[in-house]
């Protein structure tokens, strides 16, 4: 019984639970901007990579490293079309 129980799934849920209570206690501490926002940032990446990992099951199958490199990719796609928007919208550049 004990190898049918998830535990790593259970333990995972808990742990993204605890994630969402310190992203929700930013907003009841009534932090200053500079640490809320680190705060908020740290964990909805640890939250991001949780979700992956723990519920999507993408380091389980046979293709892992196909699944991986897309993630990489997409982020690094994300990051260039952000800072692109801060270059040409906000800094001015064109």
């Amino acid at each position: 019984m004990k190898e049918l129980f998830p535990i790593k799934q259970v333990m995972g849920f808990i742990f993204s639970l605890v994630l969402t209570a310190v992203a929700l206690a930013v907003y009841f501490f009534d932090m200053s901007f500079t640490a809320g926002m680190t705060i908020l940032l740290v964990t909805a990446f640890i939250q991001a990579g949780l979700q992956l990992v723990m519920f999507m099951h993408a380091g389980e199958s046979e293709d892992k490293a196909h699944i991986y490199t897309n993630v990489y990719y997409g982020i690094f796609i994300a990051i260039v079309t952000i800072l692109g928007t801060l270059l040409t919208m906000v800094w001015g550049y064109v």
